[in-house]
């Protein structure tokens, strides 16, 4: 018989950061189009896997000077890449025991309730039979480690542990492998310093409002967030105080927009936690030791002398519209551009 402790051992030994195990009754009280019981009926036990964000993935952002390692080692190689081949090991492995398992990686798709603003989506699909919920249902992740013991929710609703603070996503196998849960996680991390607030560009979290849940019979509260605001704000603020770039930056790794690095829930989280030793992977040396950059707009563009001394006088300047311009060309001349000399067709 399968056991918690060597399904923990074997998540670690694949590449886990962190493991939790709930009951799907812990389920019981959730909405209907947020009930993962419906998606795996048979299901007994939820593992929920998590991975580290590196720290050193904010560091470019932190810095001012490389922005597209965050979005893509910090956000979209943990949710696409890294996680789903541990949950794949990690159902071959229940598998091979005999076990029906789904694993269900860290990515947005058809729900019927928008994850972003928790609306529904009216006119969006429609339940397979009486009864049950709108494909597809929403499993809330971080609510999930929470019935899985790993943590607790903060005030900026990111979710936060005893070993990252708020540096970890996760990704949830359900199972009906009967395994021995852990219990709700009973520490406190958040201190309601509320720094989350003060440093968020986009103003997306409430200093004063609050909303109150209840899950597997225990009460937990984080600031009212504005969605939209803070979709705004992962690309750099209300007015661009955390983007640098003039024109619209790569959506590199479907992640790219994430430019502003999570300045108030992630980072300034992370440095106050760091600093009063809250968690417990620590480092020699400090995150930040300046306020933080921001841009200011009210200046025109202009070149710093070092590019003019290097390229401008060489000749190596190019200009970004006509760069874009060249890049959106049809095909390499297939289409309108047929002077775009193309081997393979001319």
């Amino acid at each position: 018989m399968i056991t918690s402790e060597y399904v923990k051992e074997y998540a670690r030994k694949m590449g886990a950061d962190l493991v939790g195990i709930s009951p799907m009754s812990r389920f019981e009280g959730a909405p209907k189009q947020m009930d993962a019981r419906y998606i795996f009926p048979g299901a007994k036990s939820m593992i929920v896997v998590g991975f580290r964000i590196a720290r050193g993935t904010l560091r470019g952002i932190e810095e001012g000077t490389l922005f597209s390692n965050y979005p893509s080692m910090g956000y979209a190689a943990l949710n696409q890449v890294y996680g789903p081949m541990v949950l794949w090991n990690l159902t071959r492995m229940l598998e091979d025991e005999g076990h029906e398992t789904i694993p269900m990686l860290n990515a947005n798709g058809g729900e019927a309730v928008n994850s972003v603003t928790g609306k529904f989506r009216k006119g969006w699909s429609r339940p397979a039979t009486d009864g049950k919920p709108y494909p597809d249902v929403l499993v809330h992740f971080r609510l999930a480690a929470y019935m899985a013991g790993l943590g607790e929710i903060g005030w900026s609703k990111i979710f936060l542990t005893p070993e990252f603070g708020p540096r970890q996503r996760f990704a949830i196998l359900l199972t009906d492998a009967d395994l021995e849960p852990d219990p709700i996680y009973e520490g406190k991390i958040c201190d309601r310093c509320k720094l989350c607030v003060k440093h968020c560009m986009g103003k997306a979290i409430s200093k004063d409002e609050s909303i109150k849940v209840t899950v597997a019979g225990h009460e937990i509260e984080w600031g009212k967030l504005d969605e939209l605001a803070c979709e705004k704000g992962i690309q750099g603020g209300k007015n661009g105080e955390l983007n640098p770039f003039d024109g619209d930056y790569p959506r590199q790794y479907g992640y790219g927009r994430a430019i502003e690095g999570a300045c108030g829930c992630i980072r300034a989280c992370m440095v106050h936690l760091e600093e009063r030793k809250k968690i417990k992977n620590l480092f020699h040396n400090k995150f930040r030791d300046k306020p933080q950059w921001t841009i200011d707009r009210s200046k025109p563009y202009e070149l710093s002398q070092e590019v003019v001394d290097f390229y401008e006088k060489n000749g190596m300047i190019e200009d970004f519209d006509e760069y874009i311009k060249y890049n959106e060309r049809d095909n390499y001349g297939t289409g309108k551009n047929k002077e775009v000399i193309n081997p393979l067709i001319d």
